[in-house]
C-alpha cells in the first residue's frame, strides 16, 4: 500500500495514535483515582482537611510521575513510527497499526472514559497556510484528528501555543490556526479553550526550579556557567497529561525544532529562553544547524525532567508532497526518530558553494525576526565573501517584539558582542543570539568587523533602517526571481521556498576555530 497523500496518513495514523494517547490517560487515571482514595480517607481522619488537601495533590503528581517513569521504563512509551513515505511498502498499515499496537500495549481499551484533562502544545503562528502542504504542518488536521479521539473519553482538552518570545494571536488568529471559524468552534469545539502563552508575565509562569551552574557548565563544554531558573507557564498544573504535537525540521539553535522544545523556548520564561538561545549564538548556528545531540537540546531535556506533568508528543516530519513520517512518545524519544528521519528529508548536500543565493521566503513569515531562517539554512553553502539574500516583499518588520532592541544593537557577528561582553551583557541574550545568527560567522579584532558573508534584505523594508542595522539593501522590484533560476554552474543558487530546507556543503570548511574565542572572551568577562 503506498501512502503519499496526508488524508491516507491520518486515516492509518489514527488508530495508533488512539491507543497509545488511550493507555496512558488510564493509567493516569488510575493513579488519580487512588490517589483521591487515599485523599478521602486521610481527609476523614484529620482536622485539617486543607493540609490533607494539599499532600494528596503532592502524593497525586509524584503518582502521576512515577507511574510515568514506569511506563517508560517498561517500554510502554517507546516512540512508534505510524508512517514513513520513503518506503514502498509503508511500515504500518491501518490494519498494521491496529494489530501490533495492540499487542504492544496488551489491549488496552480503547473506549474508557478517563476523568482527566489534557493540554495540547501546538507550534505558534510564525508559519501560516500556504496551501495543501507549502507550510510547516498541516496543522488542522492534526488538530481534529486529536480532538476526535480525545474529547469524548476526557474532562477537558485545551490547546496552549507554544509562543516563545512571538506576539501573542488574537482570537480570529488562534481561530484560523487551527482550522476554525467561531461557528465551527462553537459548534464542534464549545469547550475546547484556545490559549497564548505569556513569556513576559511573571503571573503567567511557575518556577520549577534551577539547573545548576556546575551541569550548565559542563553541558556547555565551559562557554556558560551560571545556575538557570527553570520557569514555565503555570497552566500546566490545571493537567494531567502535556501533548506535544508539531513538526521537526532542521533549527538554528537547538540543532533540530521539535520534542522539548515546545516547553523550552515554547511555554518558558525568559530566563532559561536567554540562556539556551545565547549557548547557541556561542557555538553558532553554522555549527548546531541540522545536528540531533546539542548542547542546547540537552539543556532543553534536562530543564523538562523537571516538568510535575506526564508529557507525551507527536512529532511530524512533512515534506513538499506530504507527510513523510509521525512519531508519537515521550517527548525525547519521539523527537530522535524524527530528527533523523528530518535529516534525510530536510537537508540538501551540494558538492560546491555559491557566491550569491536568493532566498525566496514564502509569505507565512511576516517578520525578518522568523523569516532570517532563509538566511540559516543557506549560510554552509556560501562561499567566503559571498552574498545571502533574502527576498520577501511582503516583509515591511525586522520584529514586532524585540524590533526596538534590534534597531540599538543591529546586526553582528558573534565576537562582537562576546569581546565587548560589558557593552552588551545586560540586553536581552535571545535577541542578541538572533542578530549574531543573521550576520552569520565572522571575526572582531581591534575594533574592526569581519563577516565572512554579506547579508541583503530584498523587502518591504526600507534602505535606510537596513544600512542602520548593519545590513545590506536591495529594492525588490529590481529581483526576478525567475532570472536566479538554473544557474548553479555560475555559483548562483535560487531557493525558493527557503526556510525549511538545509544546504549544506559535503566537505565543509573547518569549524575548529569557532569554540576557543568564544570560551576565552566569555571567561575574560
Amino acid at each position: 500500500m503506498e501512502v503519499t497523500t496526508f488524508a491516507a496518513v491520518v486515516q492509518a495514523g489514527a488508530a495508533v495514535i488512539i491507543v497509545i494517547l488511550t493507555v496512558i490517560l488510564a493509567r493516569i487515571a488510575g493513579d488519580s483515582s487512588k490517589a483521591a482514595a487515599a485523599s478521602s480517607a486521610g481527609a476523614a481522619k484529620s482536622a485539617d482537611a486543607a493540609a490533607v488537601s494539599a499532600q494528596a495533590a503532592v502524593d497525586q503528581a509524584k503518582a502521576t510521575a512515577a507511574s510515568y517513569k514506569e511506563m517508560r521504563r517498561q517500554g510502554q512509551l517507546a516512540a512508534v513510527p505510524l508512517i514513513d513515505v520513503r518506503r514502498p511498502n509503508p511500515i504500518l498499515s491501518a490494519a498494521g497499526v491496529l494489530t501490533d499496537t495492540r499487542v504492544m500495549l496488551k489491549n488496552v481499551s480503547r473506549n474508557a472514559a478517563l476523568d482527566v484533562q489534557v493540554s495540547i502544545l501546538l507550534l505558534d503562528n510564525q508559519r501560516k497556510p500556504q496551501g495543501a502542504y507549502a507550510r510547516s504542518i498541516p496543522l488542522p488536521m492534526f488538530f481534529r484528528l486529536i480532538m476526535r479521539q480525545l474529547l469524548p473519553r476526557v474532562r477537558a482538552a485545551d490547546v496552549l501555543v507554544a509562543l516563545g518570545t512571538h506576539p501573542p494571536m488574537s482570537q480570529e488568529a488562534l481561530l484560523r490556526h487551527v482550522g476554525l471559524t467561531p461557528e465551527t468552534k462553537a459548534a464542534e469545539y464549545p469547550n475546547v479553550r484556545l490559549l497564548n502563552h505569556a513569556w513576559n508575565d511573571p503571573q503567567a509562569l511557575l518556577t520549577l526550579g534551577t539547573l545548576p551552574e556546575d551541569e550548565m557548565a559542563e553541558i556547555s563544554g565551559g562557554l556558560l556557567r551560571q545556575a538557570v531558573p527553570v520557569r514555565l507557564n503555570r497552566l500546566i498544573l490545571d493537567y494531567d497529561l502535556l501533548l506535544v504535537c508539531g513538526p521537526v525540521f532542521p533549527h538554528e539553535v537547538a540543532g533540530f525544532s521539535g520534542g522539548n522544545k515546545y516547553f523550552f523556548p515554547g511555554i518558558a520564561g525568559q530566563d532559561i529562553i536567554d540562556f539556551t538561545h545565547w549557548l547557541g549564538a556561542l557555538i553558532t548556528s553554522y555549527a548546531l544547524i541540522g545536528t540531533a545531540d546539542t548542547p542546547v537540546r540537552r539543556v532543553m531535556d534536562r530543564a523538562a525532567a523537571l516538568i510535575p506533568r506526564p508529557r507525551l508528543a507527536v512529532c511530524s516530519v512533512i515534506v513538499p508532497e506530504g507527510v513523510a513520517g509521525v512519531f508519537v512518545g515521550p517527548p525525547e524519544d519521539a523527537f530522535q526518530s524524527a530528527a533523523a528521519l528530518s535529516a534525510q528529508r530536510h537537508i540538501r548536500w551540494t558538492d560546491r558553494t555559491y557566491s550569491q543565493v536568493l532566498s525566496v521566503l514564502p509569505g507565512m513569515y511576516e517578520e525578518i525576526w522568523v523569516g532570517s531562517k532563509g538566511m540559516y539554512k543557506t549560510e554552509p553553502v556560501v562561499a567566503d565573501g559571498g552574498e545571502v539574500i533574502l527576498y520577501a516583499p511582503h516583509i515591511h518588520e525586522i520584529s514586532v517584539v524585540h524590533g526596538k532592541v534590534i534597531r540599538q544593537i543591529g546586526y553582528h557577528v558573534r565576537d562582537y558582542f562576546v569581546k565587548q561582553w560589558d557593552q552588551f551583557k545586560a540586553l536581552p541574550w535571545g535577541v542578541l543570539a538572533h542578530s549574531t545568527h543573521v550576520r552569520g560567522r565572522g571575526s572582531y579584532e581591534d575594533g574592526v568587523e569581519r563577516p565572512r558573508i554579506q547579508v541583503t534584505l530584498a523587502t518591504g523594508i526600507p534602505r535606510e533602517v537596513c544600512e542602520a542595522v548593519n545590513l545590506g539593501y536591495r529594492d525588490p522590484d529590481s529581483i526576478h526571481p525567475q532570472d536566479w533560476a538554473d544557474r548553479e554552474s555560475e555559483g548562483i543558487l535560487l531557493v525558493p521556498h527557503a526556510g525549511e530546507t538545509l544546504y549544506r556543503v559535503r566537505v565543509p570548511a573547518a569549524l575548529s576555530s569557532e569554540k576557543a574565542p568564544a570560551q576565552a572572551a566569555m571567561r575574560s568577562s
